[in-house]
């Protein structure tokens, strides 16, 4: 009798001998032969799959025994790809009571008069998509004893189970919790549950910006970037046929820190604002293709722009520039004629929040009402009310207990207003807008944050947490919560705004980056169960 204190495994291969009386062949180093069976000391199949090319096998059993103390080194542990190549008569095949954790997905190829297979009391949580497509003659299928998971990867082998003509035994959930103990074949998996999405990155640009605004005109899609390092404003057009930006046009200026863009009566105006030379709107010029100088912005009020808010309320067109000094005003401009001048264009008409470092602002409607949200390094978000009366802003109240935050956005879910608020140092915020007040729902750690941003491609509705010291954090809204889950990281250099683009039929985010390459990621669907 052969000790286990001497030998770290057996593997047993009973042969027809009738096959084997009919040819010759040396026995290998490490086994035992006789005319019925070899038995072979070997800590892997390397040695035994060597005998099993030499004969016509039609019954395998590989039997692992291991001395505790080696238990982890010596257990078979993966099959790969082609383990049982050269046994085209095998028809008993049974790896059990080891270790097994992986079998690679062309494992069984060539195996197709093989019958009887047995993979029980091993350590399976998972087996690959379509790892019995090349077992047309399999009878029976003994998969006990693992630690299957009731999930998408497995989604594969619930649908097999339940229309393979093999007898199989029972398998039973191990998880996940709510699963366990569970037939796996009485699961159903209801269809897009194992649907996920992911970022892939698309595209690298070679522009550090601030601010990236995407807008349509005449079926074609552009962006316009606020580039203070070139001095410039850069306009790309996307390519339908490369499926890119690329270059269209460059308003230079001094230290442009804004581009926002607004159509108005078929016209394209793109609003430049600058920390010098003071701030200007330009007009896409059909004949010459290309945006030239349409108006002069009055800036008296304004030290150091830092955002712009277009919006329109009752057909009437505004926008608004932040004012991020202490020596400036928050400044909104109505689009209107001046009588003295004779010319429509925008003009000063109402001066905001004194004395503030205002560094984001926000045009929400909600219960009926207009209010502009300012948010501020130097104190809690301010709201202002749109007065239908005066037709003038007028200071509403404050969000409490949300300091220092440099971005605000408005989103919406399932109907209910959300606000997301971004904190350079501490945390970010999710508030909901209830009982006419706008109350934190969620908290999202954040360093270096400088834009918390929402966007949504069909019913995924997510976050971008990004930050100049970390990958951008991606969040996913969670019906069943009502709060963001943590989902994605995607690395973008110091990112500074997160802006949708849907076309030809594919969805993508343009990210700026102020430090690095303005990226572009394009959103895709994965199949789990793959």
């Amino acid at each position: 009798m052969i000790s286990t204190k001497l030998f770290l495994a057996f593997v047993l291969l009973y042969v027809s001998a009738a096959a084997e009386s009919k040819r010759n062949f040396k026995c290998p180093s490490g086994c035992a032969c006789s005319r019925e069976t070899i038995i072979c000391v070997v800590t892997n199949l390397i040695v035994s799959r060597r005998c099993i090319f030499m004969m016509q096998t039609f019954f395998l059993s590989v039997i692992f025994f291991s001395l505790n103390r080696l238990l982890n080194a010596n257990s078979l542990t993966t099959i790969k790809d082609d383990a049982f190549s050269g046994l085209p008569h095998l028809e008993y095949l049974f790896i059990e009571g080891n270790k097994i954790e992986t079998i690679t997905k062309k494992a069984f190829r060539g195996l197709r008069v093989l019958t009887h297979l047995s993979l029980a009391n091993n350590q399976m949580r998972f087996l690959s998509r379509d790892l019995f497509f090349d077992l047309d003659s399999l009878l029976e299928l003994d998969l006990r004893g693992n630690s299957f998971q009731c999930s998408c990867e497995n989604k594969w082998l619930m649908t097999w189970l339940k229309n393979t003509n093999a007898t199989v035994s029972d398998v039973f959930c191990s998880g996940p919790s709510h699963m366990k103990g569970k037939r796996l074949s009485d699961l159903p998996i209801p269809p897009g549950e194992c649907i996920s999405t992911a970022f892939v990155r698309h595209q690298s640009i070679p522009i550090q910006s601030m601010s990236a605004d995407i807008f349509s005109f005449k079926e074609d899609i552009f962006v316009a970037t606020a580039a203070p390092n070139t001095n410039s404003c850069v306009v790309m057009e996307w390519d339908h046929i490369e499926m890119n930006f690329r270059k269209f046009d460059n308003i230079t200026g001094k230290s442009v820190v804004g581009c926002k863009s607004v159509l108005i009566d078929n016209h394209v105006l793109i609003i430049v604002t600058q920390l010098f030379g003071g701030s200007h709107i330009y007009k896409f010029d059909v004949q010459q293709n290309k945006f030239i100088k349409f108006q002069t912005i009055e800036v008296f009020n304004i030290s150091k722009p830092n955002d712009i808010e277009v919006f329109k309320m009752d057909g009437v067109w505004y926008f608004v520039i932040v004012d991020s000094s202490k020596a400036g005003m928050s400044t909104l401009y109505k689009w209107t004629k001046q009588p003295d001048r004779n010319e429509t264009g925008f003009y000063s008409y109402q001066f905001l929040h004194e004395w503030f470092r205002d560094t984001d602002a926000e045009f929400v409607e909600v219960d009926g009402k207009s209010y502009l949200i300012l948010a501020s390094r130097s104190q809690s978000p301010v709201i202002f009310l749109w007065n239908k009366s005066t037709l003038k802003f007028i200071l509403h109240g404050e969000i409490p207990n949300v300091d220092d935050m440099v971005a605000v956005k408005a989103f919406r879910e399932e109907d209910e207003m959300y606000l997301a608020l971004t904190c350079y140092i501490g945390d970010s915020k999710v508030l909901k807008w209830r009982n006419k007040q706008f109350t934190e729902v969620q908290a999202l750690p954040s360093r270096g944050a400088m834009i918390l941003q929402p966007f949504s491609f069909a019913d995924r509705h997510y976050l971008a947490l990004g930050s100049d010291y970390s990958f951008t954090h991606i969040y996913l809204w969670d019906k069943e919560t009502k709060t963001f889950h943590k989902f994605k990281d995607i690395y973008v250099q110091s990112p500074r705004s997160f802006t949708v683009l849907s076309t030809d039929h594919r969805n993508f985010i343009f990210s700026s980056s102020l430090k690095g390459k303005s990226m572009v990621f394009e959103h895709v669907f994965v199949d789990l169960s793959l």
